[in-house]
């Protein structure tokens, strides 16, 4: 649960809130928390949340010891004045023959070994918020944080960045103007580095760091060795062995965009496999050898200026060899490299001039096992709540399709030559079961031989969506299924970035409600993954939609369980329960399971028995059943858990 956006006290004029403090009555050090946000929200968003994080203390710190003998009328301004000075020149680049200053450098205290501090995401408008920052210059963000949290005018803004050493105060304060977003998103606890979330660093990537120094210690002994020991010095296990210091050739080939193995047009025609190994390199820049190089360097030593993922179970370490280039090209404003190296599909993108200061981003899922349906797609980018597909060569046809409007029509979705197709807007909610989920938009694309539907779950794959028994899914078709799918679309949060290959929703139930209240369908929904484990099963009742909300309520989770094989092909079986009440104000157990069951029991706060697969019994609010169920077999089984 996100935390809630509490306003701190504000400083001036933009939070009109009675009864605010004079900072110039008390000491600096009380509002050591609003220094802390200011030299936040002005360093460069550039250098990471956690360097930023640790800098703003160490500024803030600075600036306090600083300040110490100052007037106590003007201590407060003399201190930000400070935070301000140091966190601009932190943002400017290091020079050759310049004399560099102390801020350009990382703090040496305070320091966090083994753990990543950062303050609390909250929503997509502070997220909006930050990135319109970093579009702007250090002077400019100063501006903007000067006016809007410490409710300074525009003559008192002009005077502090003078004194901070900015050449044009005035042309900073217009380019602040083009900054929209509320002041009062200053003061929300996205941009608190007081209160923290830490989280551990990337563990590859600090075993990485780790060889690399043992590495280099390694070395300086072998050429201490090398050059006190006799002769030429080289000894070891004899002539099968390289140096210790060698490089590997296939690793070195690796990082060569010329060695990148291409697939041609008309390849997938004729090839008797059909999945990412015979996707033709596509894209505007793919003669680019320089945007390649940088893709390749990236993943093979990504920098702190990477922001990288993986799937859950994905390595994400450097490719083995050469990889196959599917695609690299302009999308948006994003220059975009996509590899597959037999078992990963891997994205980099990067601003589209190459600003080094935009940094980078390096994205890994697991593809092991694609076939011609779960390769129909891979998401290319991803920006402001829409996405874009590069599409297979043999999809033929894409559109839209909203989960929750099951009558309306898809909408055709261009492609252009590339097979990339125009944004569509990402599903919402983020989260399971939301009330304001109002519409669950999913790519339908065609082939020859049918329409194949998948949705984006925040992961490089899109998940494909299926109906039907374990035994036997297929693509979801015809208006029942669809209805189904529009009660269940909005469960989907529940699997979201978990590496999902498909999700299967299977109506194996039909009940008819006690006092006449009409037919609920029972239904068993599990995404499998690509990597195997980790699956996720959940039960569900729907009971009619005019008593739930309507045509697009989702439905109610009666069990959920993961790495399970229920609802699955080695156990195509489910049974569960939910308390439900009439209109008349009375409770039920329900219960269903699939035809396997020739019995269900209910035992605890509600007894009972019955033949067949279907359970209906008189109980209060708030009674517990324990659900079991007798197979055809004789064997004794209990409810999804």
């Amino acid at each position: 649960m996100p935390p809630q956006r509490a306003v701190p006290p504000p400083a001036g004029r933009p939070f009109a809130t009675p009864a605010v403090p004079d900072r110039t009555e008390a000491a600096p050090a009380e509002h050591y928390a609003r220094l802390v946000r200011v030299a936040y929200l002005v360093l460069a968003p550039s250098l990471g949340r956690n360097r930023r994080v640790v800098s703003a203390h160490w500024l803030a710190q600075r600036a306090l010891a600083a300040g110490e003998g100052a007037d106590p009328g003007h201590a407060y301004a003399y201190v930000r004045l400070r935070v301000v000075r140091s966190a601009l020149e932190a943002g400017l680049p290091l020079l050759r023959f310049a004399r560099p200053r102390r801020a350009q450098f990382p703090p040496l205290v305070p320091q966090v070994w083994g753990l990543r501090l950062f303050p609390h995401s909250c929503g997509a408008e502070e997220l909006a918020l930050e990135q319109a920052l970093a579009g702007v210059s250090g002077p400019s963000r100063a501006a903007h944080v000067l006016r809007g949290l410490e409710g300074l005018d525009d003559a008192e803004v002009c005077g502090v960045l003078e004194a901070a050493g900015v050449a044009d105060p005035r042309a900073a304060l217009l380019e602040a103007d083009a900054l929209t977003a509320p002041y009062a998103l200053l003061a929300s606890p996205e941009f608190d580095p007081c209160s923290l979330q830490v989280r551990p660093p990337d563990a590859a990537r600090r075993a990485r760091r780790g060889r690399a120094v043992l590495a280099g210690l390694g070395a300086v002994v072998v050429c201490g060795t090398l050059l006190l020991a006799p002769g030429d010095g080289l000894g070891g296990p004899g002539p099968a062995s390289a140096p210790l210091y060698s490089l590997h050739h296939s690793a070195q080939r690796a990082l060569d965009p010329a060695a990148l193995r291409r697939v041609p047009a008309g390849l997938w025609r004729g090839s008797e496999r059909t999945d990412f190994t015979v996707w033709p390199t596509r894209g505007d820049r793919t003669g680019d050898s320089r945007l390649l190089r940088r893709a390749l360097a990236a993943w093979a030593r990504p920098g702190p200026a990477v922001a990288a993922s993986a799937t859950p179970g994905t390595p994400d370490g450097p490719p083995m060899g050469p990889p196959q280039l599917l695609y690299a090209g302009e999308v948006g404003r994003a220059a975009v490299v996509l590899f597959h190296d037999g078992l990963r599909v891997v994205r980099y993108a990067e601003p589209r001039n190459a600003d080094p200061a935009g940094g980078a981003a390096l994205d890994f899922a697991r593809v092991d096992g694609a076939d011609a349906v779960s390769a129909s797609a891979l998401v290319v980018q991803r920006r402001d709540g829409r996405i874009r597909y590069l599409t297979a060569p043999w999809v033929r046809e894409a559109a839209v399709r909203d989960l929750l409007a099951p009558l309306r029509a898809p909408r055709a979705l261009a492609l252009d030559r590339h097979g990339v197709t125009d944004p569509v807007a990402v599903p919402e909610p983020r989260e399971e079961g939301r009330a304001d989920c109002r519409s669950w938009q999913a790519l339908e694309v065609r082939d020859g031989t049918a329409a194949r539907l998948m949705t984006d779950l925040g992961e490089l794959t899109p998940a494909r969506l299926t109906s039907g028994a374990p035994s036997a899914p297929h693509d979801v078709s015809g208006r029942a299924e669809r209805e189904s799918w529009a009660r269940t679309a909005c469960l989907l949060p529940a699997v979201r970035s978990h590496g999902v290959r498909s999700v299967n929703s299977w109506a194996y139930a039909r009940q008819q409600l006690p006092e006449g209240e009409g037919a609920a369908q029972w239904l068993c929904t599990r995404a499998d993954t690509w990597r195997g484990t980790g699956s996720r099963v959940l039960a569900q009742f729907q009971a009619p939609p005019e008593l739930s909300g309507g045509a697009g309520a989702p439905g109610a989770v009666a069990a959920r369980a993961e790495d399970s094989p229920d609802c699955g092909m080695r156990r195509p079986r489910v049974l569960a329960g939910v308390l439900w009440k009439s209109d008349g104000g009375r409770w039920y157990v329900l219960a269903a399971g699939s035809r396997q069951f020739a019995s269900l029991s209910a035992a605890g706060g509600v007894r009972g028995r019955t033949d067949g697969r279907l359970l209906a019994l008189p109980a209060r609010e708030g009674d517990r059943a324990r659900l079991a169920g007798v197979l055809a077999d004789g064997s004794r089984v209990g409810a999804l858990r």
